[in-house]
């Protein structure tokens, strides 16, 4: 599934963003739509929303694999996900912004610093 044009680290970061919108969805969206619903009807949805985020999540990784560490691309996914994850609260679920939303992203820029401060794949 790789995309000749991009660069492979590009490629999953978009596909880990599009993974991660379809994730954020199958993982809560069920909390507001689903509220009155049994809950095994909220995750049999929830398991459908899923199969579209593995769909982009696995090739994804691996693409990432080829040019990255795996403790990179978990880091990658977080960043990703706490990107996604702030505007689905805000403009989603209508909850209010936090400050504690940039202390969260904060401690996140020092795990991406020293686990990408080594190097990509093979480095030590």
């Amino acid at each position: 599934m790789m995309i000749p044009t991009m660069s492979p680290t590009l490629q999953t970061v978009i596909l880990l963003s599009l993974s991660n919108v379809f994730m954020t969805f199958a993982w809560y969206a069920h909390l507001k739509e689903m509220d009155g619903k049994a809950w095994y009807l909220a995750a049999m949805v929830s398991w459908g929303i899923a199969l579209f985020e593995y769909l982009l999540q696995v090739p994804a990784n691996r693409i990432g694999y080829t040019v990255l560490t795996l403790p990179q691309l978990k880091i990658m996914q977080e960043v990703i996900a706490l990107t996604v994850f702030v505007p689905f609260v805000v403009l989603y679920m209508k909850q209010p912004l936090k400050l504690d939303y940039l202390w969260a992203a904060l401690c996140i820029l020092g795990a991406v610093f020293f686990i990408f401060r080594s190097g990509g794949a093979g480095a030590t």
